[in-house]
Formats: structure tokens, C-alpha cells, sequence
């Protein structure tokens, strides 16, 4: 049968219409730097009595900011570079800020080259090597007399991958220089991080630290209906719809970013079901979208080993969903690697890579104390198991696997009861 009229017809006069919804979406995006954020003004305080003597010329102490993803470190950190920034122009002295995403970066020769670029030395996308970069930058500072304050965002993304030799570089470059210094702002979302770095580094990178807590579901209400005001029409998005995602956020891991994600889903749902206002049903059908991507993106994110850790969760979680430890997991990992011709990883670098898919939101894990007889982490999916098939099964390389018994499996349950 030959299908008649224009699919898109409606679709087009609807939007071009003005939104009964929103009337700003982008206010409710993760990179949106608000002016006013609540329950982070201790924070700004604490960074800003740090940088503040930068604004008299004396190299502020290098800073170390970590908590999890969605409690404002971003945030808070470019409110203050903005106002310090602005206030240093203000006054006319040679005080400069640098904000670098290293997971937008991605290598230390685009890291070094975004710092070549903010003393305006232009260097190559690729070519030269990261030794000469450096060397670049490091003259071009000296020669600018500049006091230069760096934010690495999402640090321990470039020590993953390339471990800590640009850290302990930049963390020492102000040795015999005169007038020209430099100070860092190290920004993570790892809790484990600080235990990938040199005790050097580490030193020098954590002269202050500043930890962000997790947002509490009264703290995000205060966020979200803030944020709402200014994104939705008047009466648009009742109070309730406003406590449902904070609640849904905070049972997680208080992620701002998450119940802003949450709220803009949700009104974008109510507005292509033409309703008058974004209702608790909404906010329920948004968290489906949201959860389902999560899995997919953490696969698209995660490195190959971090794919089969997820994999061994999911084989482990089929066998004694209760009743996952670390250990039963590193023994499905190694049967796995085993499996694919693969070298297993340390216990210690799974363990990493376990909190990284903590830190997604996939999978929980909280460490349990015997006293004398040790310690180890429990390990639950925070996602249904058919989810994580679901994305498994798109893995090429693994998808194999989902349904073949893991080898050794008695041996893994005799060496977990042993």
C-alpha cells in the first residue's frame, strides 16, 4: 500500500511554534555556567581565598578538587576563573586563566598545545614531538612574565592513558624561573585517582585540597527549581515534577547534572506529546531514555578491558546476584581473558576500572571490612541485567560470550569460599 501525505508535515509546524514548554532549554544543559549556584558558595570561597593571591602577583598553592560526577567542581571552578579574571583585566596585571578538559584534549601533545595557544604560539595538530611542545610553551611562559593559572578538568583521563610525566613537568616548571610562574587546579572525578600518581606529583599537585560532596535531594530541589525559572514557562513544571527528579537523583549519587538531564527530558517528552505541563509521568518515561543510554555510552567510553569487567559482572550477577565481590569478579575477568586471548590486568588496575563504571552509574560498589580478616568491595548492578545484554550484544568482540559459561566457574567458587 502506498503510503500518502507528509510524515514531517506536523512535526515542522509544531516546531516552528512557539514552545507552550520552554522558554530557554539551553539554561538546563550540563555546560551551562549558571551566575547563582546553590549550595556551592563555600567551595567558590574556599578556591577563591586560594587564587586571591594571584590578584597580588604571588603564585597561588597548586589545588586538588575531587568529588563525583555533578556536584559543581566545573562549575564552581569557571564562576571563579570568570570573576578573577575579569578583576585582573580590571587592574591590568599579567594574570591569566586556562581551563582544559582533558578528555576533550585527549593526548598531553593537545594538552600542552591548548597551553602553547593560550600565550598565543600556534602549534601544529600533530607533528612535533611532545618534548618540543613543551619546550615551546615553557619559553613562550617565561618570555610572557605571566602569572599562569591552569585547570586540568577530568585529570585522571590523561593519567589513565599516558600516567603522570606531564604532571610532575608542570608541577616543577617554576624552578629557577623568575617572574614568570605557573600554578595548577587538578580536577577529578576518581576518588581513586590519587592513588595512580607519583608521591611527587602528588605533593606538589595536592598543596590544597578542596572535596565536593555529593548534592542531597533538598540541595538539588534548591538547584532545580532555580534552573527551572529561568528554562520553563510560568506553571509549566509543577513542584512535584521539580522533588520527583531530585529524589530520582539523589538516590543515585546526588548528580546535579544528572536530575538537570532528567528535568530537560522530561519537558522535552511533555512538549512533543503537546501537553500543557511537565508531569510526574513524564519525568518516569525520561528516566527510561536516560538509563538506556547510559549503558550504551558507558560501552562507547569504557576501553576493552573495562568492557569485559562488565562483562564479568554480568556472568557473576547470573550465578549469585547477592553475593558479588571483587574477587569473584577479578576471577570471571582473568577466565575471560583466558577466553579471548587476552592478558589479564592487575587486580589492582580492575579495580579502577570498577569504580569507573561505579562512577557511570552502572554498577555500585561499597568497600566491606571483616576487621582482621581483611576487606573487600561488594558489587551490584545498578541497571537491570537484560540492559546490559542489551548493549553487550552490540559489542562485536564480546557479544560471543554472553551466553557461554564462563570457564573455571567451580574453581571461582571454591576460591571465593576459600
Amino acid at each position: 500500500m502506498k503510503e500518502r501525505g507528509d510524515p514531517l508535515g506536523d512535526l515542522l509546524a509544531r516546531v516552528s511554534t512557539t514552545s507552550r514548554i520552554f522558554k530557554d532549554r539551553e539554561v538546563l544543559r550540563s555546560d551551562y555556567i549558571p551566575g547563582n549556584l546553590p549550595h556551592r558558595w563555600e567551595h567558590i570561597k574556599r578556591l577563591g581565598e586560594i587564587v586571591s593571591t594571584g590578584l597580588k602577583m604571588h603564585r597561588p598553592s597548586n589545588v586538588f578538587i575531587y568529588g563525583k560526577t555533578g556536584t559543581g567542581k566545573t562549575a564552581v571552578v569557571k564562576h571563579v576563573f570568570k570573576r578573577f579574571s575579569a578583576e585582573a583585566e580590571r587592574l591590568g596585571i599579567p594574570l591569566r586563566f586556562v581551563y582544559i578538559n582533558c578528555r576533550i584534549a585527549g593526548t598531553e601533545y593537545r594538552v600542552l598545545a591548548e597551553l602553547c595557544e593560550s600565550l598565543g604560539v600556534q602549534v601544529p595538530f600533530t607533528g612535533l614531538s611532545k618534548s618540543e611542545v613543551f619546550n615551546r610553551f615553557r619559553r613562550a611562559h617565561i618570555s610572557s612574565q605571566n602569572l599562569l593559572i591552569v585547570c586540568l578538568d577530568e585529570i585522571d583521563v590523561l593519567v589513565k592513558g599516558f600516567g603522570d610525566a606531564l604532571l610532575y613537568e608542570l608541577t616543577r616548571i617554576n624552578e629557577g624561573v623568575e617572574g614568570s610562574k605557573l600554578s595548577l587546579i587538578g580536577v577529578s572525578n576518581d576518588l581513586m585517582f590519587k592513588e595512580m600518581l607519583d608521591p611527587r606529583v602528588l605533593s606538589s599537585l595536592s598543596e590544597e585540597e578542596i572535596v565536593f560532596h555529593p548534592y542531597t535531594a533538598v540541595e538539588l530541589v534548591d538547584i532545580l527549581s532555580e534552573r527551572a525559572r529561568l528554562a520553563f514557562h510560568e506553571g509549566a513544571v509543577p513542584q512535584s515534577t521539580i522533588s520527583l527528579c531530585a529524589a530520582l537523583a539523589a538516590a543515585e549519587h546526588g548528580d546535579a547534572r544528572r536530575a538537570l538531564d532528567l528535568l530537560r527530558v522530561a519537558g522535552e517528552i511533555a512538549e512533543r506529546n503537546l501537553a500543557e505541563r511537565v508531569e510526574e509521568q513524564h519525568v518516569r518515561m525520561a528516566l527510561g531514555v536516560i538509563e538506556q543510554g547510559r549503558v550504551f555510552e558507558a560501552l562507547t567510553t569504557l576501553p576493552l578491558h573495562g568492557r569485559i569487567v562488565l562483562l564479568a559482572v554480568y556472568h557473576a550477577t547470573l550465578r549469585s546476584p547477592t553475593k558479588i565481590t571483587s574477587g569473584l569478579v577479578y576471577q570471571h575477568y582473568r577466565s575471560l581473558c583466558s577466553q579471548l586471548g587476552l592478558e589479564p590486568l592487575t587486580d589492582r588496575r580492575v579495580s579502577t576500572l570498577v569504580s569507573e563504571l561505579d562512577m557511570l552509574g552502572v554498577l555500585s560498589s561499597s568497600v566491606i571490612s571483616y576487621g582482621r580478616y581483611g576487606r573487600t568491595r561488594k558489587i551490584s548492578l545498578k541497571i537491570p541485567v537484560d540492559e546490559v545484554r542489551q548493549a553487550l550484544e552490540r559489542d562485536e568482540f564480546l557479544s560471543h560470550l554472553l551466553d557461554q559459561e564462563v570457564a573455571q566457574a567451580g574453581s571461582v567458587e571454591s576460591e571465593r569460599g576459600s
